[in-house]
């Protein structure tokens, strides 16, 4: 039995969720908040809401207990990208691309 939540179209590139993924993958949820409340990234306080939305899920919807869960599964997969530009010299235009990501949650039972 498993429970999941997802954030879709966050603006923090999918690489950088990442790094914050790994840091809580395998741990329990208790943990894992905590974990995200220490982490000076700028993922960690969107991500610590879905751990928290996911346990939510796992109690409520599933009745798992809340002290067994854990993060069993955790990724950030690329959303779409928003392309912008920017002046440069000479009348010229460099193109900038705005990365969005959908960061997925699964928590389950010990």
């Amino acid at each position: 039995m498993e429970a999941k939540a997802t954030l879709r179209y966050i603006r923090i590139s999918p690489r950088k969720v990442g790094i914050v993924c790994d840091q809580i993958r395998g741990k329990s949820v208790k943990d894992a908040e905590a974990i995200l409340n220490l982490i000076p990234k700028a993922a960690s306080d969107p991500l610590s809401k879905l751990v928290h939305s996911a346990a939510a899920n796992a109690e409520n919807n599933h009745g798992m207990d809340p002290e067994k869960l854990f993060v069993a599964e955790t990724y950030a997969t690329p959303g779409p990208i928003i392309k912008r530009y920017m002046p440069r010299a000479k009348g010229r235009a460099y193109g900038i691309k705005k990365r969005t990501s959908h960061v997925t949650v699964v928590v389950k039972e010990r």
